[in-house]
């Protein structure tokens, strides 16, 4: 329903979304609650609602809005009530009907086309004047903004995120170049700007058109793909593609005047980039080669440290964990690659006990929260995420600065970073930039990984440089040996297919078909691994490949729901049910959402892209969420986009994150997504038990496809090209 009226108090406004709790006046004289993301108002505005009356647990009725609109004033009634709302500096009850009494229903047509026909009015001399004037005009450019947006079909919250951006040039800006939007508005993609670009008239061959294309390829390269760069001719295909646009000569010809874009001739290829990866990836690179160049010299005798180390530790070292250890303490920067069972956690407690025991500072740190835990759990020594290691800097336009940075450097003399493929350029180079010279740096990570879900390819560009330190762990060790889970991660890695026969933790169910499935998935987790291990299925992580389909990410969860929450109370949200005791997971990085901790008076800001937790309420546009680090963090409207079920996850979600026990789909798909790599990350994300479910053929095929997606980046290049510039800074001969 519709329904007109005036804004009377204002309870609650987020500044970030716009989701705002307001007491409405109707027209009819209905006093009630509205709720739902909302322009900039103030009290006194006349608003046309449209939504539905729900009744909240909590707080009794309210009017869930879906659609405002700014309603200008038309009846001598109306008009006084809005002059007099407090909106107009000056104008109270009593010059309101002074006003209308002079003007009558022509008054809005007064304020706003010959406002000087006001000084008529007995108490309105020239400074009142100017500020009716400017109180009206300032309502009037917003209003009109946000209406001109919404004519456009852009919601509310990004209509907002425009209007801050751009205030009153908004409308001029957008008709000149609606493609502006995709450069400068996070939200807005290449084809809402078209849609807007097609309403307002603008050419299909326009340079802003093209140039937009082009820009919106690479990020899309780099969200969907990881690439921090492209080549120039699939660039230039993947435009035309995206154009609908046959006439390359215009691509190539607006690609060459662009100047958000840089390009690098890598191996007689050109390589196009956005300008802020080409100067990430080249300031990872300098910086990285400079730590390598200016380690502190150690004078340790290395054969008493690791003699003492295994003597108070109770830990043999073995000779390749031995020389690991050396190494980094003869290299600047050094990395540390092997998969699970090889003694990465060895060597990672070995260094922080030689250097602890020498007064030197370390800090262990991961990309993920998830990853920092496991790091804390396995080496019994508080590691941290990489945001919280460097501290995020709140108040800051970008909403995503650090305190440590290039001006505030950590105090440390070595930093460990654990799972180093999940990280991005944008973090590590936050990271390293923070770095101080002549302190090490030590990457610890496994090659055969996927790599990281966002831009780059850090580990893998650091490595075939063959400039930095590596040392690749082979060896299993006896305990890990006696694991089926660790034996069988390094035969899918070597190409042979996992053995069953008489392991206690690492099983197969053969299903031919996906309702099949379905079936043994919704059954493994609800009751059989549960009882067969005694554990709550909360214990339980769910990995599949591929989200669409039948055993996709977003059916399994819809099941699982079903299954192991069916009596949860909740809400709904556009396609998803968000109920009380739901598993959820993160999506994105967000500095500024604030947190508190139940039980104590800990609070804070961030939650982090892969954060698990459990829906602990879920109300009318509300959930509340229990993060496993004991976060709780209420989520509005505006906010839910951030959230999914997490009942059952990606295998490159996953990445990073240890569960107690793991059930991997195998079912049929694309060659390019069932890889061995693929399953190989999935399997070495289980501590005590993987599930295997799928046909023999799909499983065979699956380990035996060797299929790698080229991530396109630039770090190894950026490595060896600056190598000499380095050693000449630093006078290495």
């Amino acid at each position: 329903m519709t329904i007109k009226g005036t804004v009377f108090g204002i309870i609650y406004v987020n500044e970030e979304n716009g989701y705002s709790v307001i007491e409405f006046e109707a027209d009819n004289n209905r006093y009630f609650t509205a709720v739902g993301i909302f322009p900039i108002v103030e009290e006194g505005e006349m608003l046309s609602l449209t939504g539905e009356f729900h009744q909240n647990a909590k707080f009794g009725e309210q009017f869930v809005v879906e659609q405002v609109e700014f309603v200008k004033p038309s009846d001598i009634t109306s008009i006084k009530k809005y002059l007099s709302s407090g909106l107009f500096k000056g104008i109270g009850e009593k010059l309101a009907n002074e006003i209308v009494k002079k003007f009558g229903a022509s008054t809005m047509d007064i304020i706003e086309n010959n406002p000087k026909e006001l000084k008529k009015v007995s108490g309105i001399g020239k400074a009142k004047l100017a500020s009716i004037i400017e109180s009206y005009q300032v309502n009037k450019e917003m209003k009109e903004s946000i209406f001109f947006l919404q004519k456009q079909d852009i919601t509310m919250n990004i209509a907002l995120k425009i209007y801050r951006f751009y205030g009153d040039t908004t409308i001029t800006v957008i008709k000149n170049n609606p493609y502006i939007l995709v450069k400068d508005i996070d939200g807005v993609g290449f084809f809402t700007a078209d849609k807007i670009a097609m309403k307002l008239g603008i050419a299909e061959d326009s340079a802003f058109r093209i140039q937009a294309a082009i820009y919106h390829t690479l990020t899309e390269a780099a969200l969907r793909g990881g690439h921090t760069c492209l080549p120039d001719n699939i660039l230039i295909s993947q435009t035309a593609n995206l154009l609908k646009f046959g006439n390359l000569d215009a691509i190539i010809e607006c690609l060459d005047g662009m100047d958000n874009i840089k390009v690098v001739n890598v191996d007689d290829v050109n390589m196009v980039v956005t300008k802020v990866n080409f100067h990430t990836e080249k300031l990872i690179a300098t910086k990285l080669l400079s730590l390598n160049a200016t380690a502190e010299k150690w004078d340790f005798d290395i054969a008493k440290e690791f003699e003492y180390y295994q003597k108070t530790s109770g830990l043999e070292l073995h000779d390749l964990q031995k020389y690991a250890i050396k190494s980094v303490f003869e290299n600047g920067v050094s990395v540390i690659t092997g998969g699970p069972g090889t003694g990465k956690t060895t060597i990672i407690k070995g260094i922080t006990s030689i250097l602890t025991n020498h007064n030197k500072k370390v800090a262990l740190c991961a990309p993920t929260g998830r990853a920092s835990k496991r790091m804390t759990e396995a080496t019994g020594i508080e590691a941290k995420t990489i945001h919280r290691l460097l501290g995020v800097e709140f108040g800051r336009n970008d909403g995503n600065a650090f305190t440590h940075n290039e001006s505030n450097l950590l105090e440390l003399d070595a930093l460990i970073v654990d799972e180093i493929s999940m990280a991005d350029i944008y973090i590590f180079h936050a990271l390293v930039k923070a770095m101080p010279f002549g302190a090490r740096l030590i990457l610890v990570g496994d090659k055969d990984q996927l790599p990281s879900v966002s831009c780059g390819n850090i580990l893998a560009d650091i490595i075939s440089s063959g400039l930095i330190n590596v040392v690749y762990l082979t060896e299993v060790y006896r305990q890990s040996k006696e694991s089926a889970i660790v034996t069988n991660a390094h035969r899918i890695n070597e190409g042979k297919m996992p053995i069953t026969q008489g392991a206690k933790d690492f099983f197969i169910d053969t299903q031919e078909d996906n309702l099949g499935i379905l079936n043994a998935v919704t059954s493994m987790t609800k009751s059989r691994i549960p009882n067969y291990l005694d554990i709550n299925s909360k214990e339980i992580q769910v990995l599949t490949p591929i989200r669409k389909g039948l055993v996709g990410v977003e059916n399994l969860n819809v099941e699982l729901q079903k299954a192991l929450n069916p009596t949860g109370q909740g809400i709904k949200y556009k396609d998803t049910y968000f109920l009380v005791g739901d598993k959820v997971m993160q999506t994105v990085n967000n500095y500024t959402v604030e947190w508190k901790k139940l039980g104590n008076y800990e609070s804070g800001k961030g939650v982090f892209n892969g954060d698990i937790g459990y829906v602990i309420d879920a109300y009318d546009d509300t959930v509340i969420v229990e993060f496993e680090d004991g976060k709780v963090v209420t989520y509005k409207a505006g906010d839910l986009d951030e959230l999914v079920l997490a009942y059952c996850v990606s295998v490159h979600k996953s990445q990073g994150s240890e569960f107690d026990v793991v059930i991997i789909v195998i079912s049929g798909g694309s060659y390019m997504l069932l890889t061995r790599n693929l399953l190989y990350t999935a399997v070495t994300r289980a501590k005590k038990m993987v599930v295997l479910i799928g046909s023999q053929e799909n499983i065979a095929k699956t380990v035996s496809n060797t299929y790698t997606v080229k991530r396109h980046s630039l770090l190894r290049h950026f490595l060896l090209s600056g190598k000499s510039k380095v050693d000449l800074l630093w006078g290495i001969s």
